[in-house]
Order: C-alpha cells, then structure tokens, then sequence
C-alpha cells in the first residue's frame, strides 16, 4: 500500500495501538496516506502532534458499534489471522475492533501468520467472511517489559493494600501497571477482566494467584480483547483454555465488567488536578495517547458489588522537576476521567481516596500524596485560588506516609485496621471526637471540651511522622472506614521523651484495644531513638493508671492540683518486639 501511495488519494488509515514502525505516517504520504488513531502510540505520535495524522476520541467499548453502524466507514479491513482450520481461523491476539471491522467492512484481507496464536473465546472468523488470503510468516512484535523503578515499587505495594482475595481485576501497560501484578504474589484466587493482558499476568499465574476461582463471570478464566508482550506470552494464550478473548464492545462494555463483583480497574494519568480531573490522553494541545478503556473500567467498576477503580501515578515528570498532580490542568488538557468518577488515586507517597469527598477534602489527600518538594506550591495555588482556607494547616517538612505501619488486628470477633493518621482524616477524626462521650472527652483532654476549633483538628491530622506519630484504629462499617481510637506521641527535635496521649471511643473500650495501641506506640518510638513517654492524666482516671501499668514494669509518677505526670521509661517497656506482628494479629506486608 506504501508502495503504490502515488496511485492513491485520500485513504485513510485506522487502528487502535498497533507496535512497530507506521510508515503511511510519514510527511511524504501527505495528500495520499492519511492515518486516524483511535488510540496514539508512539509510532504515530509525532504525526499526530504535527497535524500529519488525526485522533478520534472514543470510548473503546464503543468503537465496534461505530464501524457496524457507518458512524466510522470502513472499506477495508486488513488484519492477520492464525493458519484455518475447520472453516475458520482465529483472529489470535488482537479481537478488540478487529471482529467488528471483518464484519462490515466491504473487502477483508487476511495475513495468514503461522506464528499467531489460536485463541479461545469469540475469536474465530468463518472463511467466507474473508475475500483474499496472504501468506506471511513473520514474529508478533514484542512489547518488552521495562525495569521496575523506585516509584513504580511503591505504587504498586500501596495498590496491593487495597486489592482483596477474590478480586478480579483490570490492569493497563506499562511499567506501574507491571509493578502493581509484582506486588500481588501474596493474594488468593484473583481473577482478571481486562481489555489487555501482558506478561505480568504470567508469573501471577504461574504462582496460583490468578485462578478466576471467585469470578463471578466467567469464572476460572482470564478475560481480555487483546493481549501485548513478549513471545513468552503469545506461546502461554495459544490454545490455552484459561484464556479467552473476546471483541471490545463486550469486554469494555460497563455492564458487563459491572457484573464481576469485586470489580478492581488499574489505570494510569499524564496528570490529576486538585479537584480529581484526570488527563490521560493529551497535556495541554499536544495528543499523547488515547481515551481508550479507562472510563468504560472504572464508571464499569463503580457498578460493581465491591467494586473500586485506582489511578497510579508517578508522583513527578521529567526527573522530578515537575509534578503530576497539579493545582489545576492546563489550558488545552482533556478530561479523560471526571472529578465524579475518580475513586482513588496512588503514587509513591501513599493513597488518596476521594470518592465522596468534597472538594477540600480532596485537595488535602492529593497534596499529601504529591512529592514533597511540591506540596508548599500545590498549598499555596490551593489556598489563592480558594480551595483551601487560607489558614490551613499541613505538616511541614514530613515524612513520607509508612504504609509498612499498617495492621489489621484481632481483638476476638472485632478486626481493627491501624494506620498512621493522614492529613485527609480530619472528618473521621472530627467524627470520633462528637462520638464519643462528654466523659470520654473529658478524661482524654483534662477539661470539658465540646468543641474544638478547625486549626486544632488540623493540627491533630499534621503528623510528620518524625518527631510526632499518631496511630488510629478503625473499623469497616459497610464501604466507611470509622475511627474509634488514636495513640499519638509528639517530641521536639533531640529530645528523647515524647508527649503520648490515648483514646478509644466508649463503645469499643474493654476490648484490648487500647493496651494494643500503648505497646504499638511504644514500639514505633522506640524504633525512632525515643527513651519513654511522658504523660499528663488526671490523678483519678483509674483505668489509664491500669492501662500503663499493664505494659510498663516501673514508673515515674507526680501528681500535683489533680494532674498526674507519668514517665514510662522503654527501659520498663513489657513489649516484646512489633506488637503488630504478633500471632494474633494480621499485619500488613513490610516492604
């Protein structure tokens, strides 16, 4: 077709993501070869930006529907086939738009290539609905798997934390996605629904993770409309029955992917704005990519029974001199994602969820997943544009979130899930402190507070995990996390006793959860060079007086006008090493 461009005249070229190189790109073609991406992938990207080549938004899901019904003509289809076999070949690695395009195009030629994979599921094409055969025998490209980086390890132990067993998921390409299959070798019977399947998915195989066990929808299989790697994976789905392919409009349709419970999708952005837009197909005029499936997974996800949708994103660009998460998306960025269907989001430094939160809220999760040497401009474009109050606190200088402290522990039927407090934990906080009772209140505080001021709940969420540690327990009531009680210490730099305060919310008290978090605490301080705790309790709080005296073997006491002052020296400490990692307990993996 290149060769004989000077006998043609406007014939557009279309196709989703293709690998390889794109000649009819080229400037020479102009006028004679015009290519249309539904999807832009490198070879045609340039083009594309040069106004050489056009882009057509869509919804993957959609596009079949659209070449069936003309609202895109197609005359003819070339594609590439396996070798027949009882009146049919199979379209192998690429069903997608491919079935749709060999239905109604007017002239369909098949590369028959002995090398393509023979797939299950929906991939099969009749031998009449093709009008010519070429025989070529040629190696599928290969889409090798790029090194994990530093950012894309994290990334990925953070999206481990919310996939559960059972899970059935959808995973998009790249390096962060690979990192995030990586991370999953430690879960049971997952299950995968994805509009594309790379060699990550191998190993997960390999080791019993992936066994659609649980599925819901086709259980037991592995469900995808295309697959993209090496020949390692195009030799695994080659008549293997745990695989089966089938066209977009049914893998990417919303409904259908609603339909698997526990539905995970794993998506990636360009760039996510402080109010939850998400730029995935271009940044600023230029075009990058594509709409692809991303919606189709996550508005799909939302559908279904325990369903979730994550956005993973490196926290910066261009060696760290830009950041990813931005005050807001520049002139000329599309919206792939919506700020109403954004669910959570994860970089290297933690995990922001966002669903149902306002737009404050939200702007406090993602500046505290943003890279540290960008938060002071993200707070700053969000106090001047009014997103935040101009008096809004944020620790300064933190640390990064220490996702290797979480913990789920059994305290008989109750499971309590401990994490370090976040900055976006103000509502919850601000909810256990109305909670709880007057009494409650006024044993932790010393004095009968019913309220306390914004700043003062900001700055009980502004942990710089350093010299201050707040750990809070919560528990899960239907898709809500609730806290119902927090363990906190606070030193100034280079002193070796930390302030410490307890509390636990009334209903939840007498469990054992409050001697949990004293060891816990005293643990983590410990861990950071701390020699004790020091604390003021009322001189008749008994039960507090019980409580450290459970977990210490010698304390310092003075009591004066009703105030005691407690040392607890570590020298004195009962604990026995992490008390999260103890039998009883289910802890998080450490990194």
């Amino acid at each position: 077709m290149v060769e004989k461009s000077n006998q043609l005249a406007d014939t557009e070229i279309t196709h989703l993501l293709t690998l390889g190189v794109a000649p009819y790109a080229q400037p020479r073609f102009e006028g004679g070869l015009r290519h249309n991406a539904f999807f832009i992938g490198p070879n045609v990207r340039q083009a594309v930006q040069e106004g050489l080549a056009d882009y057509t938004p869509c919804f993957l899901h959609e596009l079949p529907g659209m070449l069936r019904t003309g609202r895109l003509p197609l005359d003819v289809a070339l594609v590439q086939t396996t070798p027949p076999q009882e009146g049919a070949c199979s379209l192998g690695v690429a069903v997608d738009i491919v079935r749709a395009a060999v239905e109604c195009a007017d002239y369909v030629v098949a590369q028959v290539n002995p090398r393509m994979p023979w797939t299950n599921g929906n991939s099969l094409v009749s031998l009449e609905d093709v009008d010519a055969f070429v025989w070529r025998e040629e190696p599928l490209p290969e889409l090798t798997q790029r090194e994990m980086t530093g950012a894309g390890f994290w990334i990925g132990r953070y999206v481990a934390h919310l996939i559960e067993d059972g899970a059935t998921l959808q995973v998009g390409i790249g390096s962060v996605p690979d990192a995030v299959l990586a991370a999953l070798t430690g879960k049971k019977d997952l299950g995968v629904h994805s509009e594309m399947i790379s060699d990550g998915v191998l190993k997960l195989l390999e080791q019993g993770v992936l066994t659609g066990r649980r599925k819901t929808l086709h259980p037991g299989k592995i469900v995808a409309s295309f697959c993209m790697g090496t020949t390692r994976l195009y030799q695994a789905v080659d008549r293997n029955p745990a695989f089966e392919f089938y066209p977009s409009d049914y893998v990417n349709d919303p409904v259908v992917i609603g339909s698997n419970e526990r539905m995970v999708s794993i998506n990636s952005a360009l760039q996510i704005d402080l109010t939850g837009q998400v730029a995935a197909d271009s940044l600023g005029r230029r075009f990058y990519s594509g709409v692809g499936g991303q919606v189709d997974f996550i508005r799909g996800a939302a559908r279904s029974r325990g369903g979730r949708s994550i956005m993973v994103i490196p926290s910066t660009a261009k060696d760290g001199t830009l950041s990813r998460i931005v005050p807001f998306l520049g002139e000329g960025t599309g919206v792939v994602t919506t700020r109403a269907d954004i669910d959570f989001v994860v970089t290297e430094y933690g995990i922001a969820s966002l669903k149902g939160k306002n737009l404050r809220e939200r702007a406090v999760a993602l500046i505290q997943i943003a890279h540290p040497k960008h938060r002071p401009h993200l707070i700053e474009e969000a106090k001047r544009f009014g997103t935040l109050d101009a008096g809004h606190i944020f620790p300064s200088d933190a640390d990064a979130y220490h996702v290797e402290l979480e913990a789920k522990v059994h305290f008989g039927p109750l499971d309590v899930f401990f994490r370090p407090i976040k900055p976006s934990d103000e509502r919850r906080l601000k909810d256990l402190f109305y909670s709880q009772s007057a009494e409650t209140t006024y044993l932790r505080f010393g004095v009968p507070l019913k309220k306390l001021g914004e700043e003062e709940f900001q700055e009980l969420v502004s942990i710089d995990y350093r010299n201050s540690m707040a750990i809070a327990g919560f528990v899960r009531e239907g898709e809500r996390e609730k806290m119902i009680a927090v363990g906190r210490y606070f030193a100034n730099p280079g002193e070796r006793l930390a302030e410490a305060a307890f509390t636990v919310h009334d209903r939840y008290q007498g469990k054992g959860i409050g001697t949990f978090l004293v060891h816990y605490l005293s643990w983590i301080a410990k861990e950071r060079g701390m020699e004790g705790f020091v604390a003021e309790v009322l001189a008749d709080h008994s039960s507090v007086h019980r409580l450290v005296r459970k977990c210490f073997d010698k304390l310092e006491e003075k009591t004066e006008s009703g105030q005691t002052r407690i040392v607890m020296p570590f020298s004195a400490w009962k604990g026995k090493g992490n008390p999260a990692l103890q039998p009883q307990t289910r802890a998080g993996a450490k990194p």
